[in-house]
């Protein structure tokens, strides 16, 4: 059977042992529905519980619930165990708590989502050294993840998911990983080694289809656009500063965007994922799709990725099309209209001034 994850958000008077009595309540008519708990997390200061439950249906859960306590769970979601336990160190009960009478779990779901990307295949080195670049690179991030006690959920030859339950671990190992990474290929030009890392909070469970989704969605945006190297979200430096009442993040090294600027970025991102390859696209239609005056676009843009609305848009289109031929998603001329190109001329020029080589150079170099 599938399994599911549920959030259920809980009022102020609810304890940890209130939210242990449900689950037992859960687990007596469980049977009954063909379900069955694994195991649950409950967060105090936050007030939300989450269930995992093997389960025919949404449906078989919330009639679990409706009869055993009448609990509606606010949103529920199909997940795989192998990335909830990824996520979240586990998919049953604590050792602690198993075997006792109540079996109550204090455990909170909340997290430090991390993303890192290094853009190394972006650039045009020999495959020699793109190999040894790969090594050190993944064995670096890796050393210093597992140091932070960073739970690595996915990764590539150039970006690492990872969650973190301590945010003072994560921001140490994001200005471990920032200071390693310029050591690692000595030999190459500094603009061939591109390093991003994103950290924001999030529950594993929204009102999206996806494990922790809007938290990736935003660590992913943050990467992708924002000019600075390592970029936090408000929240993780709040939470940061609490925990470690003297000391303070050091903007010289890290970004911190304001609650505003993390709106625009997602309403901004969201915008473009619907229109970043229409050829007829241009700065009016940012400003009638997000309500803001093309000065305030401009300006917004500028602070955030040093780029005006017509670059920001293009580098948008060629990233993705340097995607696509990576992946021999097409000829040039294919990928060209495709990523909103009028003419495969045009932008065989734009890609070859953004990346420094031709796309057809770049699809031989890149045949596997």
């Amino acid at each position: 059977m599938p399994i599911y994850m549920d959030r259920h958000d809980l009022s102020d008077t609810v304890t940890a042992e209130h939210v242990a009595q449900i689950h037992q309540e859960d687990l007596k008519i469980q049977h009954q529905f063909k379900c069955k708990g694994m195991t649950y997390w409950f967060d105090e200061d936050r007030k939300t519980a989450f269930c995992l439950i093997d389960a025919p249906n949404k449906k078989a859960i919330q009639a679990m619930h409706d009869e055993a306590h009448g609990g509606t769970p606010n949103s529920i979601i199909e997940v795989d165990e192998s990335i909830v336990e990824s996520f979240l160190g586990r998919i049953e009960d604590p050792k602690k708590s198993q075997n006792t009478a109540l079996n109550i779990i204090n455990d909170p779901a909340f997290r430090v989502i991390m993303l890192i990307e290094s853009s190394n295949y972006l650039n045009r080195i020999e495959a020699n050294q793109y190999s040894v670049f790969t090594q050190k690179f993944h064995n670096s991030v890796s050393k210093t993840l597992k140091h932070c006690e960073g739970r690595i959920v996915k990764q590539n030859n150039d970006s690492y998911l990872a969650s973190f339950t301590s945010v003072t671990n994560a921001v140490i190992c994001a200005l471990k990983i920032q200071s390693n990474f310029k050591y690692i290929t000595p030999k190459f030009d500094n603009n061939s080694r591109k390093l991003k890392i994103g950290l924001c909070t999030g529950i594993p469970v929204t009102e999206k289809k996806g494990l922790f989704e809007d938290a990736i969605n935003l660590v992913t945006h943050m990467c992708e656009i924002i000019k600075d190297e390592i970029v936090i979200s408000s929240n993780i430096k709040a939470l940061y500063e609490s925990v470690n009442r003297n000391a303070f993040i050091n903007t010289s090294h890290i970004r911190t965007l304001n609650p505003s600027e993390e709106i625009f970025l997602i309403q901004l991102m969201n915008f473009v994922g619907k229109i970043w390859n229409d050829p007829k696209f241009n700065v009016n239609s940012f400003s009638e799709a997000l309500g803001y005056s093309k000065s305030q676009i401009y300006r917004k843009l500028i602070s955030l990725t040093g780029k005006s609305a017509n670059n920001f848009i293009r580098d948008i289109r060629l990233k993705r099309a340097l995607n696509s031929l990576h992946k021999q998603q097409g000829n040039i001329s294919e990928i060209a209209f495709e990523s909103g190109f009028n003419s495969p001329a045009y932008f065989t020029k734009c890609f070859q001034n953004k990346f420094g080589i031709l796309p057809s150079r770049y699809a031989q170099q890149h045949v596997f």
